[in-house]
């Protein structure tokens, strides 16, 4: 008599398909194994193609003009039989002397005055903002400040010159020349970078305040803290990574402007812009090509210091506020 085969319970079968035995179980196939890696390697891959056309312009338009900039700093001018140049650093040695030093000494100055002005000035007008009960107010001010920002060259400078020159609208009006009064001076570039440069410093930190949690002025306020207090011992320490930074990013505009101060001044307040200018022309000696490029350099240097002083600013008041 035959007998039916014992059927096989569900753990034993599986134990059976581990040990490779059991007649008549099936054996199930194996699942692919994930490979995370291979995904990451291709979402990273696709990241970085995505990025080729800004690598691209990028060194298009920024590394192989500073690679020019760089290699005549450091040449003789060109030869007019082999119409190649010697290597020398009397450039760099020429950009930092005499007339040129004064001119680079006065933009630093100048740059640093406005960007200390423009950062206690705007300030307050972004914290007034920020706090404004007023939507529509908020929208027109961050608005404005936004075209201020980018509103300089000659349109800036003749607007200035139209209303406070020495025949200015203003200027006449309040008869400032009677007080010795002048506009094409380093305090009146002063005003006119001003006006530029406290919108830009309205953007620049409105995000951060923003950022400041409602919370910390309440616990403030239930400790008996007066406004200065919640100022000067939680707003302020949270906020100098970013004012600091601001001011840095305002000192790199105005050390970068040429068409306002060119079109003002001229050579009345020497700036290291207007000396490169010069140079490139030939306005005052013929043949100071690489000179220029020299100057060019340290203004380079000068931008380069700015942005490692700037990022890690960036980056830790991003972590307070975040």
């Amino acid at each position: 008599m035959t007998t039916a085969p014992t059927p096989v319970p569900a753990p034993a079968a599986a134990e059976l398909t581990e040990l490779g035995g059991g007649a008549g179980v099936p054996t199930a196939a194996p699942s692919p194994a994930p490979r995370p890696l291979v995904r990451s390697l291709r979402r990273l891959g696709g990241s970085w193609l995505a990025t080729v056309p800004l690598l691209l312009f990028f060194l298009i338009s920024f590394g192989l003009p500073a690679v020019a900039i760089i290699s005549g700093a450091f040449t003789t001018s060109s030869d007019a039989e082999t119409g190649a140049g010697a290597f020398t650093t009397a450039n760099l040695t020429d950009s930092v002397q005499g007339a040129y030093l004064t001119a680079l000494w006065s933009s630093v100055k100048l740059s640093a005055l406005t960007a200390l002005l423009g950062t206690l000035i705007g300030l307050p007008i972004a914290q007034a903002v920020v706090t404004s009960r007023f939507r529509a107010l908020r929208e027109a001010v961050l608005t404005a400040s936004g075209v201020l920002a980018n509103f300089g060259g000659l349109p800036l400078a003749f607007a200035f010159v139209a209303t406070l020159g020495n025949a200015g609208e203003i200027t006449q009006l309040f008869g400032l020349t009677e007080h010795g009064w002048t506009l094409y001076s380093f305090t009146g570039l002063t005003i006119v970078y001003l006006y530029f440069l406290v919108p830009l410093m309205v953007l620049t930190i409105t995000p951060a305040l923003d950022g400041l949690r409602t919370q910390w002025r309440e616990a403030a306020h239930n400790n008996r803290a007066t406004a200065f207090q919640y100022w000067r011992h939680v707003a302020l320490p949270i906020l100098f990574p970013s004012l600091l930074g601001g001011f840095v990013l305002l000192f790199g505009s105005a050390f970068a402007a040429y068409a306002t101060a060119a079109a003002m001044v001229g050579a009345t307040v020497p700036l290291v812009s207007r000396s490169i200018a010069d140079a490139l022309s030939g306005n005052v000696l013929v043949g100071q090509g690489n000179l220029a490029l020299a100057l060019s350099l340290d203004m380079i240097l000068v931008a380069v210091l700015v942005m490692a002083v700037y990022l890690p600013l960036q980056r830790r008041s991003a972590r307070w506020l975040s």
